[in-house]
């Protein structure tokens, strides 16, 4: 025994098999999900496409900083004057003058032992240090460029590390200044640090430091982190003298110009 189609009606209310309708609904189904699956893997496709190009970017400016010391000019890395608006305390702007630039080389001798141990797994490739003085000649600031040898994640472990022991604020991890003879930083030795930053970069293989103190060669009992010394109400010597501000100010804007100088380094001609 055979069963013939069922009938249904069709948009003119005539009778007509089931079977068929449902077949014809199938394949327009089936064609709507093809279709829908072409478009959203081809969206997925370009997100991969876009996301693997900002990737490639990136890597490209990390490989472009680690390559700065060696292929821009000291003073574009350590400009001869630098300024600093609403850098000091209360907004008041800032001038600094470079007084002496180190030569480039190792880190041997330039770090107390600590800071030198908590900096070990990014290695040093190259280090660059300046010391500048401010308008009055009062304050002297070494600023330093650490180029170390780490890839991204070693610097983003590194940086969380300083971020989540806060190693940046304890005073046995202080940077070490340079003096130079017949300068205003004559005399600024170790004895002589008031405030300090230390900034470890994620997406540049440098780490970004400053160290201020007086120009008199005072040495300092109480030194204080940048970040405190700036801090509102704070009573010590060296946030009385705004040698926070001096460190932090004058460290973010040589951060700055290394910025700069890896746009300039990765933009492709038009």
């Amino acid at each position: 025994m055979s069963f013939g189609e069922p009938e249904g009606y069709d948009e003119h209310a005539r009778p007509g098999p089931l079977g068929r309708r449902g077949r014809s609904r199938a394949v327009a189904a089936a064609a709507c999900l093809v279709l829908g699956l072409g478009l959203t893997g081809g969206a997925v496709t370009g997100s991969w496409l876009v996301g693997g190009s900002g990737q490639a970017e990136q890597r490209g400016a990390f490989a472009a900083a680690g390559s700065l010391w060696h292929s821009v000019p000291v003073d574009r890395l350590f400009p001869p004057t630098v300024a600093g608006q609403g850098a000091g305390p209360g907004e008041a702007d800032r001038t600094w003058t470079r007084v002496a630039v180190a030569p480039d080389g190792g880190c041997a001798g330039a770090f107390d032992p600590l800071l030198r141990k908590a900096l070990a797994p990014v290695g040093c490739r190259r280090l660059l240090r300046a010391t500048y003085t401010d308008a009055t000649q009062s304050h002297v600031t070494t600023v330093g460029l650490l180029f170390t040898k780490a890839d991204a994640a070693a610097m983003a472990s590194l940086a969380s590390r300083f971020a989540k022991e806060r190693l940046d604020r304890r005073s046995d991890l202080m940077p070490l200044p340079y003096a130079a003879r017949d300068t205003a930083a004559g005399r600024f030795g170790a004895g002589q640090r008031a405030s300090w930053t230390v900034s470890v970069l994620t997406d540049a293989p440098v780490v970004v430091y400053a160290v201020s103190g007086w120009a008199d060669g005072r040495t300092v009992d109480d030194p204080q982190p940048a970040e405190d010394a700036m801090a509102s109400g704070a009573t010590t010597a060296p946030a009385q003298a705004g040698l926070g501000h001096e460190a932090r100010g004058l460290a973010d804007r040589i951060e700055r110009a290394l910025r700069k100088n890896v746009r300039s380094a990765t933009e492709q001609p038009s």
